[in-house]
């Protein structure tokens, strides 16, 4: 009689989890190729269009004699890189999105009620982050029991980069994405405050309990595994609140190789990209090839 270790066989549940595994990677899989493809495609069709245009975006550095003077190569990266930057961030934002409606049910805008006394104690909140001297380092127990507030009520509406919710453990996630981290000065405060109002509108009908606030980036400016040191957000968000580059696509990938798949399959598709520069500077600087 022929005996076979038990761990041999796959059980109709685990087969099940496996096809599953590999179904949702290589929809990943499709939607980062797709995603790529048509930012290619696009990419080159704009500049190409502009070739003879004053005022498209290369040929205007044409009218920047501190540009100009330093050569036809200079003018046109300079110009380009800018504009490939800008581009491939917006992708990247779009491509977030069509990744998370995999998983989640996704939205860009919280509505509802929103209490006097809470909007109050977030700005006092927010003044003590923003303090010079005895500053107030921030964590998320900072608003925890901020439904307790109430107050005057009013309907308040908030457009959000990410909303998402998962229909299976319950859990809403409200999420401020900046690609590469950078966050203004100007509107630190501002994109915090706007984060918190929504977390109010969502735990004063859902419970604090089901309701996280995150600010994530698509890549660490650092370096990947590196600590994420930039004041201007930590003078706002909490470490807990940190999503950044492997934790964020992980995340919205709804998997702990979320982030393997993406960065590989973009790997793979970047020679569109490239063949789409290849053309663009084929046309702009024909001389230089």
């Amino acid at each position: 009689m022929i005996q076979v270790a038990q761990q041999d066989f796959f059980t109709p549940t685990n087969r099940l989890l496996e096809k599953e595994t590999v179904n949702k990677e290589n929809a990943i899989r499709s939607i980062v190729r797709s995603a790529v493809k048509a930012y290619a495609n696009g990419f080159s069709t704009r500049h190409l269009s502009e070739l003879n245009d004053e005022n498209g975006v290369i040929n205007m550095k044409i009218h920047n004699v501190f540009i100009s003077v330093l050569g036809k190569e200079i003018q046109y990266y300079s110009a380009l890189a800018r504009s490939l930057d800008s581009s491939l961030g917006n992708m990247l934002e779009g491509l977030a999105i069509s990744i998370a409606e995999l998983n989640y049910l996704v939205s860009q805008h919280v509505e509802g009620t929103l209490y006097q006394e809470q909007t109050d104690y977030i700005a006092e909140l927010l003044e003590q982050y923003k303090r010079s001297e005895n500053r107030r380092i921030p964590k998320i127990e900072d608003y925890k029991g901020i439904t307790r507030l109430k107050g005057e009520a009013s309907t308040k509406r908030h457009e959000s980069d990410y909303y998402l919710l998962d229909e299976e453990t319950g859990m809403h996630y409200l999420i401020e994405l900046k690609i590469g981290g950078d966050l203004d000065n100007k509107k630190a405060r501002s994109e915090k405050e706007a984060l918190l109002e929504q977390y109010c509108i969502l735990t004063n009908r859902l419970g604090e309990e089901n309701v996280k606030i995150l600010f994530a980036t698509a890549y660490n400016r650092y370096g990947e595994g590196k600590p994420w040191t930039q004041g201007r957000v930590l003078q706002f968000f909490s470490r807990q609140e940190l999503c950044i580059s492997r934790d964020f696509w992980n995340l919205i990938c709804k998997s702990d190789k979320g982030y393997d798949i993406v960065i590989d399959e973009y790997t793979k598709d970047a020679h569109y990209i490239n063949e789409a520069l290849n053309e663009i500077k084929e046309a702009y600087l024909p001389n230089e090839l």
